[in-house]
């Protein structure tokens, strides 16, 4: 555990460092309030020196947007993917420079604070009993994720029902995955049979299949994050009967299906938070391990979803050659393709640096077959 210390105003102050995102420590910290201007924040937060707030909590936020604002001025124009998570990287690490101290039970003692004890509880788990001191841009995804959780996200596959994402698990906001699963026709046997949903999230995925009419859905995912929460969101759409939450894994221990539905991270990219494991799958080890065991784990007649956008193609991570060569060396044959054009805000932002790649993604459902094998339908 790494501990920070700081001197307010003639005492030396101490509370252990604390961050999800597994972002480094400041070198330093100097106090910070009211009266701090945006050029001297900045300052500090380039050098790798935090800034610990005691001053009023709107005020803080004023002060993250303004230093937000000069970061952005600063960095270079983003030239492709590469050059942009540069910049991503550094702004969290500037942005993350602001900081604030959290009591012994999570409060947050500054004025006009709210209450943030419930989101804390969920997010990093009980009080830990000492101070403890987090980034405040950290905070206020803590807090936007408990809000998620509270009110849940609509989902139209599920007639309307909501989905209610935990802290670190990907919301299925954009719906053309989801739709996909609901639409592609089911192989023979999951009618009344057996699924897998590798890599299950916040379980949307599985509760779209059993909705659809599988008999047992088991779930597995590599984050007990992502399976705690698909086991909430299960028990909300009284799916507990149907889906099997496994345990930490991308493969259940044991079993063959009639359906293997794996919706993997899309970009092969080292991941620099929790949530950015849902989107960045270092060499594609999920892809590869998902192709790699299918044609052992299908019972005749089964077929493998794979769900994945283009979005790597379009800028420049893997070939659609890589991808098609994955699935000979796996013993695997394409039975059918379906496709969705992109439907969320970002792919119609022209002042997104990836806004040419976004706007000619398509997302598709790979319906994959062992070698030689027909792929009977429901």
């Amino acid at each position: 555990m790494t501990v920070l210390s700081w001197t307010e105003p003639d005492t030396t102050r101490t509370a252990s460092w604390r961050a999800l995102g597994g972002g480094r420590p400041p070198r330093r910290v100097v106090v910070a309030d009211d009266r701090t201007r945006a050029r001297e924040a900045y300052r500090h937060a380039c050098e790798g020196t935090g800034l610990l707030w005691r001053g009023d909590y709107h005020g803080a936020r004023q002060l993250l947007s303004a230093v937000g604002r000069r970061v952005d001025r600063a960095l270079p124009p983003a030239d492709g993917f590469h050059a942009h998570r540069r910049n991503q990287v550094h702004r969290a690490r500037v942005l993350g420079m602001l900081l604030v101290v959290l009591d012994t039970d999570h409060a947050l003692d500054l004025r006009r604070a709210p209450d943030v004890r419930r989101a804390c509880a969920e997010a990093y788990g009980p009080p830990p009993g000492t101070p403890s001191v987090v980034p405040l841009r950290e905070l206020l995804g803590v807090l936007g994720a408990h809000e998620w959780r509270r009110t849940g996200v609509p989902v139209p596959a599920l007639d309307g029902d909501r989905i209610h994402p935990h802290h670190g698990v990907f919301a299925p906001v954009r719906g053309e995955y989801v739709d996909l699963v609901r639409e592609a026709e089911l192989p023979r046997g999951a009618v009344g049979g057996v699924a897998h949903d590798l890599g299950t999230g916040t379980g949307v995925l599985a509760a779209v299949l059993a909705r659809r009419g599988v008999r047992r859905v088991v779930a597995t995912d590599a984050n007990p994050r992502a399976l705690a929460c698909a086991r909430d969101n299960v028990d909300r759409l009284g799916l507990a009967d149907r889906v099997e939450i496994a345990a930490p894994g991308l493969w259940p221990p044991t079993g063959r299906a009639d359906l293997v539905v794996c919706n993997p991270p899309w970009l092969p990219a080292r991941p620099t938070s929790p949530l950015d494991a849902g989107v960045y799958d270092p060499g594609s080890r999920m892809l590869h391990g998902f192709l790699d065991g299918l044609a052992d784990r299908l019972e005749p007649g089964g077929e493998g979803w794979l769900i994945l956008s283009d979005l790597a193609e379009q800028l420049g991570l893997r070939g659609r050659d890589e991808l098609t060569d994955a699935f000979a060396a796996a013993r695997l044959r394409v039975a059918d393709r379906l496709d969705a054009r992109p439907r969320h805000p970002r792919a119609r932002d022209r002042t997104d640096p990836l806004h040419a790649a976004r706007a000619a993604e398509t997302t598709s459902l790979w319906r994959l077959v062992p070698t030689g094998e027909r792929s009977p339908r429901a």
